[in-house]
């Protein structure tokens, strides 16, 4: 953990104390729990706040492709969005989760974009071969 420090934690001990009951995962959770849930919400801060590449994320994070998937499943399902609009006090905890929110959001958009494009792209090719006789 000390390695990790060079990162600048962004979650104070009182921080993570307000949100942590918010969190899925849990041990107490049924279903699958996350290894470490503070240490995953400080990869996605770290990305946040870096406007960093998924796959750039420090190792001492944990494996890159399964926090971005955790992510990918939570954007899904809008738990940035309840997370960023609870009942928490702290304003700085607060625009954090706000900030998670939004790039999450930007996220979704990015990618019905991408989903957008590619099936342009099938339709343009597809008329392609009609026109070129395929």
């Amino acid at each position: 953990m000390d390695e990790i420090q060079k990162y600048e934690m962004k979650l104070r001990d009182d921080q993570w104390l307000q949100l942590e009951p918010f969190m899925i995962g849990k041990a107490s959770d049924p279903g699958m729990c996350g290894r470490n849930n503070r240490l995953f919400m400080e990869a996605v801060l770290w990305i946040v706040s870096n406007k960093g590449l998924w796959h750039r994320i420090p190792s001492e994070f944990g494996n890159w492709n399964a926090t971005y998937m955790r992510f990918r499943r939570w954007t899904e399902s809008n738990f940035w969005r309840y997370l960023a609009q609870s009942k928490i006090d702290d304003p700085g905890l607060q625009l954090m989760l706000g900030e998670i929110a939004d790039y999450a959001d930007l996220y979704t958009q990015r990618r019905e974009l991408r989903r957008i494009r590619k099936n342009y792209k099938k339709l343009y090719m597809g008329e392609i071969d009609i026109l070129s006789g395929v």
